[in-house]
């Protein structure tokens, strides 16, 4: 998949590592430009949250993370081979070398050794070359203002094999985005790229095969899968799942559509829906029962002096992404970045402060739950000035 998002060829690098980019009140994401604006409160799940903040909820959200949506993009934008984005993967979730190499079943946990040497010597290069392209702008009056790739937006460039693709991949992003089954409503079209091939390939199989339907026909059944009717077109016609004259007189099927599913019967689609609307809870149940996550709250503590920084998360699995994201140095909290980078890794450890208790009452919020945790936490500590990485205002729970 090649990104031809305009706000990722133009931020900064900086900006990239925070994933948006600020123009006047406006915030940018650089992963796929939705914009907050600051002055306007953003509520979500029972949270309020201004806008800066909101945008990180919007990123981990739709994208996972701004390292997710990266790892993502097609090799000519990134430059990784396909064992390096396997690598930097597994590295992320702070698996050890003896993990990666039984996961990726890539030599040995030295071969893996060697793998990180490699990464490391890439990023030294990396920088002299940055380093080298800042020197020439002042010399080359020949080269244009700002670098921008051709737009060719996925123009029938996205084929199903671009995509490591399961049918538990499938089921469990169906699941999600059509919560009253594959016939219903689609909750959102926010969603990272294989997401959207997904959910494209099944918003596709309500076309019939061999027919040719006009613009407002297309308009009319896609009204009914999402109100952004016209975004989920472009998408469509982009993939190459719809296909259509240049005049847009006429839409079909595309080449890349699986035609083998979209033969399915309208008959048989309503039966399915109407047996997955009945199995749903009990699936949802079932899934419930199988993911083995703990929420808690947690900290980053400085042992030279006593500072510390309190968040919280669902998934207290996922924390060794905080750690991740400081050696890199694009941790949000500047702060704690500044000082992460004076005293060094070793003055800091991070540290589970409480594990939610799990409760099977149906009408429990585990994250409003949560975010009494957390509060008690900052009343308990008050991880402010001398003693912590927070402002002065108390920050909401994620």
């Amino acid at each position: 998949m090649k990104s031809s998002e305009p706000w990722l060829q133009t931020a900064s690098l900086e900006e990239i590592k925070h994933g948006y980019m600020e123009e006047g009140p406006a915030y940018i994401c650089v992963c796929c430009g939705y914009r907050t604006e600051a002055g306007i409160i953003y509520p979500e799940d029972g949270v309020l949250y201004e806008a800066a903040r909101y945008m990180r909820v919007h990123i981990e959200k739709v994208h996972g993370s701004v390292f997710e949506y990266l790892l993502e993009q097609d090799k000519s934008v990134t430059g990784l081979s396909d064992v390096q984005r396997g690598l930097l993967s597994q590295f992320y979730e702070g698996k050890k070398d003896a993990e990666v190499q039984k996961t990726l079943g890539i030599g040995s946990a030295s071969t893996i050794r060697n793998h990180r040497f490699v990464l490391k010597e890439k990023e030294r290069q990396a920088k002299i070359f940055l380093a080298l392209m800042e020197l020439l702008k002042s010399k080359d009056t020949q080269a244009p203002a700002e670098w921008v790739a051709p737009v060719t937006r996925h123009e029938h460039t996205i084929h199903p094999n671009s995509f490591d693709i399961t049918e538990q991949d499938r089921e469990k992003v169906l699941n999600k985005y059509f919560p009253e089954g594959t016939v219903g409503r689609l909750t959102t079209f926010h969603m990272q790229q294989k997401h959207k091939y997904i959910v494209l390939t099944e918003i596709a199989k309500r076309f019939e095969t061999e027919r040719k339907y006009s613009e407002k026909q297309v308009n009319e059944l896609l009204k009914e899968v999402h109100d952004d009717y016209v975004e989920i077109r472009r998408y469509l016609i982009d993939y190459g799942l719809l296909e259509r004259e240049p005049d847009g007189s006429q839409y079909w099927l595309g080449s890349h559509t699986d035609q083998q599913s979209a033969k399915v019967g309208k008959q048989e689609r309503k039966e399915k829906g109407e047996q997955e609307k009945m199995n749903r809870r009990k699936e949802l149940q079932e899934q419930a029962k199988e993911v083995k996550t703990e929420a808690g709250v947690y900290q980053i503590r400085n042992e030279r002096n006593g500072k510390v920084y309190i968040d919280s998360t669902l998934n207290l699995k996922t924390i060794n992404g905080q750690r991740f994201m400081l050696q890199m140095g694009s941790h949000l909290n500047r702060r704690l970045q500044a000082e992460w980078n004076e005293y060094g890794e070793n003055a800091f450890v991070i540290e589970v402060l409480e594990t939610l208790k799990q409760d099977d009452n149906p009408y429990n919020d585990p994250k409003d739950a949560l975010a009494k945790c957390l509060n008690r936490w900052f009343e308990q500590l008050e991880p402010y000035g001398d003693q912590g990485y927070h402002g002065d205002i108390k920050q909401s729970a994620e």
